[in-house]
């Protein structure tokens, strides 16, 4: 399977459309300028990439920059015309801010005048994935849908992403792209690191420092040969992609260039190509000193002849989660013109380290296969191959893998929610139907309210004290409950470490550093009160960071950001990577803390927060917790090889969605129900063959009544179903985590856990086990979950099998 882009969307500091950008950019033409859109008073720079695209009222500027740049794409690509399911055509976006300009202005408002005089209304775009849910709605697109958010990095991973849904058959097309737009926390940030250049920055050559930008970029991604069934003309192919961590810093690359080298050596091998094929590389190219001294570095080891290298950052600034994207747009232009792009601004210099960087002006010459880098905060590495569609003919391998498939076994599994610290807790809670959700927070001018806070000290026991001082709660969370898998199961040695990968998720980004960091800027009134502690940490691949660190894990990695679905989102991601052999073992960890800040920022909506335990599908509200999950998959190869037992089996996941728009749910259930009747079948079972659903009902009406209707819609309403938030409460990201736990565990058990203060099935669900629990056995489980915003994953999980090892 070879898969194509047929259509294009950009958005620049030199253009509003991708012909626009293209041609500005092969005449060398900056766009670095004055920013206006930002307070710039005492920063370092007056200067960064702002784009031409006009702000709407009342709708944030990341919303406007994705949704404008994903329209161009589907109709450069003439998708109304492809005749494809919109429940086959999924929705992937990488982002590192989303809509942090609501975000900065609602903290704003709370610090200088209380919370109850904030518009509660900024923050409806809070969740970072409300980017992807408001292009799904505005293009009516109902198939996968994620989120990606490993800060700089970003936009590449969502593209390796949507090549998964694409190589799997999960989709017979995908939306895919990046956005960020300029904003004060990046430039309050990157100036309290030093890192912004007061003038135009010079990539490979002067590198004193970067220019931010702000933008978007969109491919639309089909199979090649149903684009030609359609009579597209193919822009480009994207063959390949490659993932790694540095496992060496937060903010500064391994000096080595190890883990880039490893990235670009993997996107090469994943598209069947090797060094001596490449034409051209699309370079990460920040200008700052570092990157500019260790990308070089590590092109010139891999390469033994390096391919010209240019900085597409030069002209445009560097667009952060969006960068990924833009320059994948930009490097299909230059594969269908054949034009190599320029780096611009170079003074005439030499670059300092030998390569050609196509200097001042661009070059025409046959582009067959290029490579694109992108790098970020916690050592995140990844590069993507694009080559030509037509003067290259064989089919990527990694696609050929995918089609093949390898079975993939959970070997462990450890959680916290509130109270419960570890899998003992969590478990012995769960038997006894004893909530975890027992603290409270002081919600600034509306008393106290319910909330799963966790006792950081005690999870902090065993962990690198130089490392936890570095960490936010978010990274804390993360960082103890690998802590709980290697006590449970082991901890691997640092060889098996080096090749672990780490896929990292969370419900809602790290709340608390950027709210400190935020209020520092506040209260001293601008860039003097930025504090650079902070900053790293509020990138949400930041946990992913410290973990790495933490456990050497330098294997594949990326940061899903998802809502409610970003479990059960990061262990697809996990599973299909190493179901086509690009890894052999993934730790998936998902974490979300619970701030007073969470808790506030819910207070204002009518019903959400409940002032008694959760009662699923029975109404009262639902009370927020701090919650985290680690699980660990491998092949069974591997799991054969480690000896470590298995837990259960990876059967089959759904992956839907609708076109609710931002912070909506639809009540009838049917894209909610897709996801669990995919799943099933996806697993060769029927409704009947399910043992036990494990739901993500909370307590809310428009939620649990939604789940109510898909269950009946999928079969299952008369299967035993659980609700595990009724103990561990709502955790956001991790809830469908600890869920899978609980089903593991009746699976080995055969104990089914109950509905904790539920007394009584409702007629609508007969199915649902109330308070107490029962014995049963379940042989294969379905895990729900949703997103607000309409989105919905769901797995079933079986039993190993006799001849696995248990």
């Amino acid at each position: 399977m070879r898969i194509v882009i047929t259509g294009l969307g950009m958005i620049s500091a030199v253009g509003s459309t991708a012909d626009e950008c293209w041609s500005a950019i092969r005449a060398a033409r900056s766009g670095i300028g004055t920013v206006t859109a930002v307070d710039t008073t005492g920063l370092i720079t007056t200067q960064g990439g702002q784009s031409p695209v006009k702000d709407v009222p009342g709708v944030d500027r990341c919303l406007t920059l994705a949704v404008t740049a994903a329209t161009e794409a589907v109709e450069h690509g003439r998708l109304a015309e492809a005749g494809y399911d919109p429940e086959r055509v999924g929705v992937v976006i990488g982002s590192s801010l989303g809509t942090s300009r609501s975000v900065g202005t609602f903290h704003q408002r709370w610090i200088r005048d209380g919370l109850r005089k904030a518009d509660v209304r900024l923050l409806k775009g809070y969740a970072l994935h409300s980017v992807a849910d408001a292009v799904a709605e505005k293009l009516s697109l109902a198939g996968p849908r994620s989120l990606l958010s490993n800060a700089c990095a970003a936009g590449a991973v969502a593209i390796g992403y949507a090549l998964e849904l694409m190589w799997s058959g999960e989709a017979d097309a995908v939306l895919v792209g990046g956005v960020d737009p300029l904003a004060e926390l990046s430039f309050n940030g990157f100036n309290s690191l030093g890192a912004l250049d007061s003038g135009g920055c010079s990539p490979y050559t002067r590198s004193e420092g970067l220019n931010l930008g702000e933008g978007a970029g969109f491919l639309l991604l089909e199979k090649a040969d149903a684009a030609a069934a359609r009579g597209m003309t193919a822009i480009a192919e994207v063959a390949g992609y490659g993932l790694s961590a540095d496992a060496y810093h937060q903010t500064a690359p391994d000096p080595g260039g190890e883990g880039a080298q490893r990235a670009m050596a993997a996107a090469l091998h994943s598209a069947g190509h090797t060094v001596e094929d490449v034409d051209y590389i699309n370079g990460h190219g920040t200008g700052t000193p570092t990157n500019d001294k260790v990308e070089p570095k590590a092109i010139k080891t891999l390469f033994k002849t390096p391919p010209p290298v240019s900085s597409t950052k030069s002209m445009i600034g560097h667009t952060l989660g969006a960068a990924g994207a833009v320059e994948a747009v930009v490097c299909a232009l230059a594969v269908r013109d054949g034009v190599l792009p320029p780096t611009a601004n170079t003074g005439g210099a030499e670059a300092p380290s030998g390569l050609d960087i196509v200097a001042e002006a661009a070059r025409e010459q046959d582009v067959d296969v290029v490579v694109s880098n992108s790098f970020a905060f916690g050592g995140n590495n990844a590069a993507l191959v694009i080559r030509h569609p037509e003067r290259v003919t064989t089919e990527p391998p990694a696609a050929a893998a995918a089609a093949a498939g390898r079975d993939v076994v959970i070997t462990g599994v450890a959680g916290i929610a509130g109270t419960a610290t570890g899998n003992d807790q969590l478990f012995a809670a769960l038997a006894e139907g004893t909530p975890v959700y027992q603290g409270e927070v002081d919600v600034d001018g509306y008393g106290t309210r319910r909330a799963g806070t966790v006792d950081f000290k005690a999870i902090a026991a065993g962990i690198n004290p130089a490392v936890l001082r570095r960490m936010d709660p978010t990274s804390r969370l993360a960082a103890a409950v690998v802590a709980e898998l290697h006590r449970a199961y082991g901890k691997p040695s640092r060889q098996e470490a080096a090749q672990t990968g780490l896929i990292f998720a969370t419900g809602l980004a790290p709340i608390t550093p950027v709210q400190e960091f935020d209020s520092g800027v506040v209260l001293a009134g601008g860039p003097a009160g930025a504090n650079p502690k902070f900053f790293p940490n509020t990138v949400v691949n930041a946990a992913a960071g410290h973990v790495a660190i933490l456990h050497r894990f330098k294997g594949i990695t990326a940061t899903v950001c998802s809502g409610g679905t970003s479990a059960l989102s990061a262990l697809h991601y996990a599973y299909r990577l190493i179901a086509r052999g690009a890894a052999e073992r993934i730790v998936v960890v998902v974490a979300d803390e619970c701030p007073d800040a969470l808790v506030a920022g819910h207070v204002k909506v009518p019903g959400f927060l409940g002032s008694s335990d959760v009662r699923p599908f029975a109404g009262g509200g639902t009370v927020l917790s701090a919650g985290a999950v680690a699980i660990a998959l491998e092949s069974t190869d591997a799991a054969e090889a480690s000896g470590r037992p298995v837990l259960g089996r990876i059967a089959g996941f759904g992956l839907t969605g609708d076109d609710s728009g931002i912070a909506g749910l639809r009540p009838d259930g049917a894209a909610w129900a897709r996801s669990m009747t995919e799943a099933i079948r996806a697993a060769g079972l029927t409704p009947e063959d399910i043992g036990l659903v494990a739901s993500a009902a909370m307590g809310r009406a428009a939620v649990d009544d939604a789940e109510i209707a898909a269950l009946r819609a999928g079969g299952l309403a008369e299967r035993p179903v659980t609700a595990t938030k009724s103990v561990f409460g709502e955790t956001y990201g991790s809830a469908p985590g600890l869920a899978l736990a609980a089903a593991l565990r009746a699976m080995h058990d055969g104990v089914l856990p109950g509905t904790a203060g539920v007394p009584d099935a409702p007629d609508a669900l007969p199915g649902l086990i109330t308070r107490g629990g029962r014995q049963g056995s379940v042989d294969h489980a379905l895990i729900s979950s949703f997103a607000y915003g309409g989105s919905y994953v769901s797995l079933v999980v079986s039993k190993a099998s006799k001849g696995e090892n248990r």
